[in-house]
């Protein structure tokens, strides 16, 4: 039995798993982390790329470049030009990211699941009911980036940025095994709300960025600043940035979640279930009957 194999038998163990990713000194592992891979030095990063290949399956040949001064540059890689083709139908919102679907569905009033039996509340992850109830029996679909996925999300429509509410959390792991023991584990972690006001509907959708485990920064294009552990919240920071469909909005500083939050009306593709694999620019949440959409 190779160590990587070895290693990736412990992680399938679900008890072990909470263990070694939870009850560890959450804040000081994410920041140890994040010092550590920003280092550029060949050793660090050797070392450092072959630990992560132990424990995911790394796939480089989408990647603008393969050569990387450190782990972090890595963790942000940007893809080859056309790697991540956008369905052009203006009908559709697209996955911002690339991801594993979790829990989806319609929104109850303003309950939704991380996982089935597990509910929680608009209120609690946005940070206001006047935020929730934009919301209120609206649809969610929930994003897991893994590790080692593109790290990179993007517009899921064309449309306006108009504000980013950030809130300062925990770093719990947000992998299955998590969801499925800790209660309001999304609204417990460090996260940040992007508020984004559709050309198509003049309906606002919320991209909630959720921080985790060894993962607790963001870096948004349309603003100067990162948001990370460093900064007290919640704060709302107000914008206005045009992206069209498919243009970066940000990126992970390691792997995380996306829950996409839209009104009522809107609906998950043909295709979409929990466990799926689903792309950048592939087909996500189908628009309103009633909406009027330029070609």
């Amino acid at each position: 039995m190779t160590l990587r194999t070895t290693l990736l038998s412990i992680a399938r163990h679900e008890d072990l798993n909470f263990l070694l990713t939870n009850r560890i000194p959450r804040r000081l592992a994410t920041r140890f982390v994040g010092w550590l891979a920003q280092i550029r030095q060949p050793l660090v990063r050797d070392v450092s790329m072959w630990a992560w290949r132990l424990f995911s399956d790394l796939d480089l040949s989408d990647a603008r470049k393969t050569r990387f001064d450190s782990l972090h540059d890595c963790f942000v890689r940007e893809l080859k030009p056309g790697a991540r083709p956008v369905d052009p139908d203006a009908g559709v919102m697209v996955s911002p990211c690339d991801a594993i679907v979790g829990a989806f569905g319609p929104i109850e009033g303003t309950r939704l699941f991380q996982v089935k039996g597990f509910p929680y509340r608009l209120e609690d992850l946005l940070g206001s009911a006047e935020a929730a109830e934009r919301y209120r029996d609206g649809v969610f679909v929930t994003l897991r980036l893994t590790a080692s996925m593109y790290h990179r999300f993007h517009a899921p429509h064309d449309g306006r940025v108009e504000a980013v509410t950030y809130v300062s959390g925990d770093t719990w792991n947000v992998n299955p095994i998590a969801l499925k023991r800790i209660e309001n584990l999304f609204c417990r972690n460090e996260r940040a709300a992007i508020r984004l006001r559709l050309d198509a509907t003049g309906e606002a959708v919320t991209l909630v960025a959720v921080a985790a485990i060894l993962v607790a920064s963001v870096r948004l294009r349309f603003l100067d600043i990162g948001l990370d552990l460093r900064q007290g919240g919640p704060r709302t920071i107000a914008c206005d940035a045009p992206l069209a469909k498919g243009d970066e909005m940000g990126w992970f500083q390691h792997g995380s979640t996306i829950v996409m939050l839209a009104p009522r009306g809107y609906a998950p593709c043909a295709g979409i279930a929990e466990g799926r694999t689903i792309k950048a620019g592939q087909r996500l949440l189908t628009l309103p009957p009633r909406a009027t959409v330029a070609g």
